[in-house]
């Protein structure tokens, strides 16, 4: 492990990653996964928001999961909305954008990036939805147009809610441990009168 010109860890292509998580409940989530495995064939990671991209964290794991359940408490669920397929140019990395719930996503990212979760992130943090990634160029326009034609056969419901965060450890590239789960509080009533 090496330390980012902040001082803070940083790591590249090793396992002990955390992450916070909202995985995408069925049928959409169903959904999503089987088309995760149509485009990048053997891939078994559930579909998910992510609120805390992979990092290195230096505090014992019960620390970490102490301070989750101390600060999320505070924070209210949310609605996103999905939207259409794109690729980061720069990554080939192939996701659903947002429609809704990306102000959100990126204000709870901001309230916990700091203290023991603090982390130097290789990229600003984009909320999206991973579809593929390490596709080789050659397939890269294939998968584009396999996702394009499957997310325009969904006709379903298009959001889901975020209420349950899950807080995660990368165990070996393909596989992330289950630490523990976060309740956000039910999301607020606008008053109209």
């Amino acid at each position: 492990m090496e330390a980012s010109p902040s001082g803070r860890p940083a790591c590249r292509d090793c396992t002990g990653l955390y992450a916070l998580v909202n995985y995408i409940p069925d049928p959409l989530g169903a959904y999503l996964n089987e088309l995760r495995a149509e485009l990048v064939p053997g891939c078994t990671l559930r579909s998910h928001v992510t609120l805390l991209p992979p990092r290195v964290l230096l505090a014992p794991q019960d620390e970490l999961i102490r301070e989750l359940e101390e600060r999320l408490p505070y924070l209210h669920s949310f609605h996103v909305t999905l939207g259409d397929i794109e690729v980061f140019e720069s990554t080939g990395v192939i996701y659903l954008g947002l429609r809704q719930g990306q102000r959100e996503l990126l204000a709870i990212h901001a309230s916990l990036s700091d203290g023991m979760f603090a982390y130097d992130e290789p990229f600003p943090f984009h909320p999206h939805i991973t579809l593929a990634q390490e596709i080789p160029a050659e397939r890269l326009q294939k998968c584009m147009n396999h996702a394009h034609a499957r997310w325009q056969a969904w006709s379903h419901d298009r959001s889901f809610p975020v209420m349950n965060l899950a807080f995660v450890r990368n165990v070996t590239p393909a596989r992330w441990e289950h630490l523990s789960e976060h309740v956000l509080q039910p999301a607020r009533l606008l008053r109209t009168a």
